[in-house]
This record gives C-alpha cells, structure tokens and sequence, in this order.
C-alpha cells in the first residue's frame, strides 16, 4: 500500500522514535534527570504561585506517579538549591527581561531557575544540554512562545556563567557567535 492509497483506519507513522505526534520527548524516552527537571519545575511551579515551603512540596512532589524513575539527587539540588538561591537567581536573570519579573509567567521562571542553577552548579552537564533542556520544559509546560523567551534568557547569561564552555563551542562552530 502506497502513502496516497491509505485507509481512513491506517495510523501515520511518526518519523522520529521517542518523540510524540507534536514533537515532544515520549516518556519512556526521557532519562532520569530529564524526568528530575520535569519533578523541580513542578515543585517550584508550586513555590512561586503557592509560596508553599520546600519541605512541603518536596513531600508531596516525591509522592507523585513517576518520582521512582527521576534522579531523585539531582531532583533535590535543583528544588532545594534553587529555593535557597532564589535571590541570586533572580539577580542574574532580571537584567536580561524586558518586562517586570512579576510579569514573567511562573512556569517560565521556574524554568529559568533550573537553568540558571544547572548552569552555575551543575558543572557536569554541558551548557548546550541545560539550555536545551530548559528549552523543552518551555515547550511542554509553558506557553505558546515561552520558550522562546527561556532560550533568550539562558542564552545570555551562558556566556556570563559558563565563558570557558561557551568560547569553546563557538571556536569549534558549535555555538553561536
């Protein structure tokens, strides 16, 4: 059976393994520390809109269908260590926005958070991979062109937190200029 000659019961197929028909990550595809990026955003979603204390959500977080499948290490830095980091967070990332922080919407900065402190802590992963990261998150649990927004943000402060890594990339073409 050709592609014009398919019934109406035929399913396309996709063109790529893992991901979904819109083109996000399939769960059975994300590594542990993907799914720990997914467990913080939601946790910190919960901090910034419901001011809930860490312990709180961390409990509740750690309850929740899935957890045993993130890294629960990795998990706890970025919820933990951003909550505490707050401020400085903060303080690196508001001279990149064109509007108030408040305006920011509360998934997007909790994005911007993960990235920041994977940035500043999480020396293991390369920026290009906390970028990206923070890029799908965007996409999946933010609005329409969130992402856009996290992907201008990060990318301007990744010079600023990771010079040596960044000039490397763009020495070698990997990055842009």
């Amino acid at each position: 059976m050709t592609e014009d000659n398919k019934t109406a019961g035929d399913k396309p197929r996709q063109s790529r393994t893992g991901l979904t028909s819109t083109g996000a990550r399939k769960a059975s595809a994300k590594s542990t520390r993907s799914r720990a990026r997914e467990f913080a955003l939601q946790a910190l979603y919960q901090h910034l809109v419901g001011r809930n204390d860490a312990a709180s959500i961390d409990q509740f977080t750690r309850d929740l269908a899935g957890f045993h499948k993130a890294d629960a290490a990795h998990y706890d830095a970025l919820l933990h260590g951003s909550i505490a980091a707050a401020g400085e967070l903060d303080a690196l990332i508001v001279p990149l926005l064109d509007r108030k922080l408040e305006e920011i919407s509360p998934v997007e900065h909790a994005v911007m958070w993960i990235g920041v402190y994977e940035f500043q802590h999480c020396l293991d992963v390369p920026w290009r991979v906390v970028l990206n990261e923070c890029i799908e998150l965007a996409k999946e649990f933010g609005g329409t062109d969130g992402h856009k927004y996290v992907n201008a943000v990060l990318n301007g402060l990744a010079p600023q937190l990771r010079p040596a890594e960044v000039e490397a990339d763009r020495a070698t073409g990997k990055a842009r200029p």
